[in-house]
């Protein structure tokens, strides 16, 4: 089979290198090595932190994304994942530097570099939605309980971190699987979603608006075993990322490696690489021919 090359919209670095900490350079080699892996456009992931470290390294991806050369996976914006989050569903984030999502608080860290924002969309304020609505940002729900998802153009890693799905009332998962009409993205790296929640996502949700992503984490294609994410120590026992509580960090396998575990399961379909050009509006670029078991056989950028 033959693809486009992979669009990764959220994920917090790999190689060692996470995007909230990392310098020009670092970006610049991750996107210089992970096109290597069949992933040509990044978005990279700023998890929540202060105002000041989430401008600051704002700029530093801006400043990767003007000295880009060809041979690089191309950054296409920020996903801003953090602040605006519902502390009930925090997950490894650090709930001290919650924001409330208004307007006036966005515009302490507004850039027009962010293309993706995560955000509890039963907290945010109407005039932050049109806000953002006008400046074509994506919006999000995820780490949160709303069940209202008309502001929203898609739903963040869909059942983790979010209302989750019952019988006897609505929930932000629920949402997602009935709402047609938006994108969800899903990481069906077997760890952070069951197999039976993968098949009861993937009859629910038009083909059209599936979302594979990551959301790795900086030990992905590393040696580290322990490092600080979001202000936690994350420990990597060579399945999973958690914090010493238990709480899992994120993902530790490239879009490659989910793409053959769905394969492997026979829930795999070829749309999902193109749905995120769609999504996006990114030119094709490149291609990635794969064998029978969807190992990588050849990458052409």
């Amino acid at each position: 089979m033959k693809s486009n090359l992979l669009v990764e919209q959220h994920f917090h670095g790999c190689f060692g290198i996470d995007f909230n900490k990392a310098c020009v350079d670092d970006i610049l080699y991750l996107s210089h090595e992970i096109i290597k892996e069949g992933i040509g456009f990044i978005f990279p992931t700023l998890v929540t932190d202060s105002v000041e470290n989430i401008k600051k390294q704002i700029n530093i991806i801006k400043t990767a994304s003007e000295k880009q050369t060809k041979d690089m996976a191309k950054i296409c914006g920020i996903h801003l994942e953090g602040i605006f989050l519902n502390p009930q569903k925090k997950g490894i984030h650090n709930e001290d530097y919650f924001l409330l999502p208004t307007l006036e608080n966005y515009k302490l860290v507004d850039d027009n570099f962010i293309k993706i924002i995560t955000l509890a969309p039963e907290l945010a304020s109407q005039d932050l939605l049109s806000y953002l609505k006008n400046n074509a940002v994506k919006i999000q729900a995820g780490h949160c309980l709303g069940t209202n998802l008309s502001s929203c153009n898609g739903t963040t890693h869909t059942f983790n971190a979010m209302g989750g799905i019952t019988h006897k009332e609505s929930s932000t998962a629920l949402s997602a699987l009935i709402t047609d009409d938006i994108y969800s993205e899903i990481i069906a790296d077997g760890v952070h979603v069951c197999d039976d929640a993968l098949k009861l996502f993937f009859k629910s949700k038009p083909s059209d608006k599936v979302i594979l992503v990551s959301d790795c984490l900086p030990c992905t294609r590393s040696e580290l075993k322990e490092f600080v994410f979001a202000d936690h120590k994350v420990f990597y026992n060579g399945v999973k990322a958690t914090s010493k509580e238990g709480t899992l960090a994120g993902s530790t396998v490239l879009l490659p490696d989910i793409v053959k575990i769905l394969a492997s399961k026979n829930l795999f379909k070829k749309e999902y690489i193109l749905n995120p050009y769609k999504y996006h509006s990114i030119p094709p670029k490149g291609e990635i021919e794969w064998d029978e078991n969807y190992n990588i056989v050849k990458i052409t950028y």
